[in-house]
């Protein structure tokens, strides 16, 4: 059990936990659940971590679809910051307590500033990392913004 999937049992939320085989090599990780659990991509949504520029604080969440991309910019401009830029991989292992390919926005080891994109308030629920490569959880966007203290934003291009 991972601490993204003890985050969801704690607060009492409707989640279903998914997992598939994850193929050594392959490094798109968000478009390779989406394919093994036969799920639209959009709905399945990757965890990234953004070094802020900013006095008060260093990094930061962006959880966008596995079919588009962060913008830095809108996200900057969402959570006030004077830049954004990708936080460096091992500064994203060491905040979170997962690996790449695996973080989660959930259970992380220091809680973040999270923003998840305005797309996927257009679904019933969302997949996103449950906490390792090739294990994913299944919740309504409402739920993950409630566990994380996060907000909504267009953050994706």
């Amino acid at each position: 059990m991972t601490p993204a999937i003890e985050a969801a049992k704690r607060a009492g939320i409707a989640f279903q936990i998914h997992e598939y085989r994850h193929a050594a090599g392959v490094s798109a990780y968000g478009e390779e659940a989406a394919q093994a659990l036969g799920v639209v991509a959009d709905r399945v949504f990757k965890t990234l971590i953004v070094a802020l520029h900013d006095d008060r604080r260093p990094l930061a969440v962006g959880v966008v679809p596995v079919t588009g991309k962060l913008d830095l910019k809108a996200f900057a401009a969402a959570l006030q910051a004077k830049k954004a830029t990708m936080a460096d991989a091992k500064d994203a292992e060491r905040a979170t307590g997962y690996v790449l390919g695996g973080i989660s926005p959930l259970g992380q080891r220091k809680r973040l500033a999270l923003l998840l994109d305005d797309s996927a308030q257009g679904f019933d629920t969302i997949y996103v990392s449950a906490g390792r490569r090739g294990l994913e959880i299944e919740l309504a966007p409402s739920d993950l913004l409630t566990l994380t203290g996060g907000s909504s934003a267009d953050i994706s291009r």
